[in-house]
């Protein structure tokens, strides 16, 4: 269980700044960029290889990612709002554009470009995010002040496996 404060700490993308990865056909990331790389906290080694979804923060919609895949499985580009997880547990916003990159008409990987959300739109997505995921997913997004007592009874019962 994770008690950080890291987890409500934003941290914001350049407005000069554009995020640049690509991915293979499975999503594994084969190139990052040095702000994507300074932006999630890792390093650009740590990145490539792993899943694109590496920065998936919890707070995103599943259908959102649904939806993104199908459209690129279509053949067209998605953009959209990206909620992302940082290594240490913070979290940044993005629009990205993803969209597949042929050769000799054949698909062969996948670019993502991402730049920075104006806090008006963030605050918009955060809610329709909240709404989508509760509605979607029953899952809702919780904030609690407790005792240590209380944390160390909660993780307990996690760690048994008993909730």
């Amino acid at each position: 269980m994770n008690s950080s404060f890291d987890s409500f700490i934003e941290t914001e993308v350049p407005q000069n700044e554009l995020i640049i990865s690509r991915t293979n056909l499975e999503g594994i990331i084969t190139h990052a960029n040095e702000t994507f790389a300074d932006i999630s906290g890792y390093s650009v080694d740590e990145l490539v290889g792993q899943p694109h979804n590496i920065v998936r923060h919890p707070d995103m919609p599943a259908s959102i990612f649904r939806e993104l895949w199908q459209t690129l499985r279509s053949g067209q580009s998605w953009q959209g709002y990206v909620k992302n997880l940082r290594a240490d547990g913070g979290y940044y916003w993005v629009h990205a554009i993803v969209s597949g990159v042929y050769k000799d008409g054949e698909l062969v990987e996948y670019k993502s470009l991402r730049a920075p959300v104006d806090n008006e739109t963030k605050i918009r997505m955060q809610r329709e995010y909240d709404a989508r995921r509760e509605a979607e997913e029953d899952r809702t997004r919780v904030v609690l002040y407790l005792s240590r007592d209380e944390i160390e009874k909660v993780e307990n019962l996690l760690n048994k496996g008993t909730i």
